[in-house]
């Protein structure tokens, strides 16, 4: 596979060849397409196709979330976005600080390795070993009073919080996927619940899946998603939430089961997935395909 072959391929499925999303049921295929999407780019480079690129049709100057606000460009997407999480046609999750949006079949894999599996209970402090005071009663009060709009959780919690610190504990949350943002409106903003209780179907298989299942699993659908990509670009992809020791020896399992195949292109060598493209899968029928890669389940607590 030449790099023109790559970059052709990856155009057309990520939709940036001339051919932009118009509507919301093509927002819908193209996520379900993809499997997962940055909503603006990422500043490190991470090979990812991305929802406003989509919607223009091609990925020249790309607006980033930090100066969407004033770019028209950025009208469609913030149209459909929230169509899209209101109807579960994605579930957001976090990546280097940008929105990811990922397809209903692929969210529970990704779930089983970036959060805690204790959807009930708010997340805990790598450093205290528990959350802070003010992330506690965030997530408490939309547990017993969800969903919730940014005002109606600040004048829950207390009218002297601040937005800033109320923004924090929301990203906080949000980032281990213990709430989530279920709508939005133009006049009263975003709109929070918990994740168990907005999605409890996937999130209970996300809780089901082992690590080592979810971590080949989403390492194919990476894969499908970009195509072809390099080791390096897989274990940067994989290192917010594992260590690249643990993304090469996965790799290197599925190398040597031929799930995975080395591809040469001119000045690099590519990985690829030699099966059935698996990003329709149910977690089900992964584990009962998947046995070549299992490692020790981590624990919780």
């Amino acid at each position: 596979m030449t790099e023109l072959e790559l970059q052709h391929l990856r155009r057309e499925k990520w939709r940036i060849d001339g051919e932009p999303i118009r509507t919301l049921e093509e927002a819908r295929d193209f996520i379900d397409s993809v499997g997962m999407s940055l909503t603006y780019p990422l500043r490190q480079a991470i090979p990812l196709p991305t929802l406003i690129g989509a919607t223009l049709g091609n990925d020249q100057s790309l607006p980033t979330r930090q100066n969407a606000f004033k770019d028209p460009r950025a009208k469609r997407v913030e149209e459909l976005l929230p169509n899209l999480v209101r109807n579960k046609f994605t579930f957001e999750a976090q990546l280097h600080g940008e929105t990811l949006l990922l397809a209903p079949a692929v969210f529970p894999y990704y779930y089983a390795l970036a959060s805690d599996r204790k959807p009930k209970q708010p997340m805990r402090s790598r450093v205290r070993g528990q959350a802070s005071p003010l992330t506690e009663h965030v997530f408490s009060e939309l547990d017993a009073n969800g969903p919730l709009s940014r005002r109606q959780l600040q004048e829950q919690l207390g009218g002297s919080l601040s937005e800033a610190a109320l923004d924090r504990a929301l990203q906080e949350l949000s980032a281990a996927l213990k709430i989530t943002r279920v709508d939005h409106d133009p006049k009263t903003g975003d709109t929070w619940d918990v994740y168990y209780r907005w999605a409890p179907d996937a999130v209970n298989e996300g809780v089901r899946i082992s690590d080592a299942e979810a971590m080949s699993a989403l390492i194919s659908k990476y894969l499908d998603c970009t195509v072809a990509a390099t080791q390096e670009e897989i274990e940067t992809f994989f290192s917010v939430f594992t260590s690249r020791a643990r993304v090469a020896e996965v790799v290197k399992a599925l190398l040597a089961a031929r799930e995975f195949s080395y591809t040469p292109s001119e000045s690099r060598t590519l990985i690829t997935v030699s099966h059935k493209n698996v990003s329709s899968e149910s977690p089900r029928a992964t584990r009962e395909r998947d046995s070549a890669t299992m490692l020790p389940r981590r624990r919780n607590g």
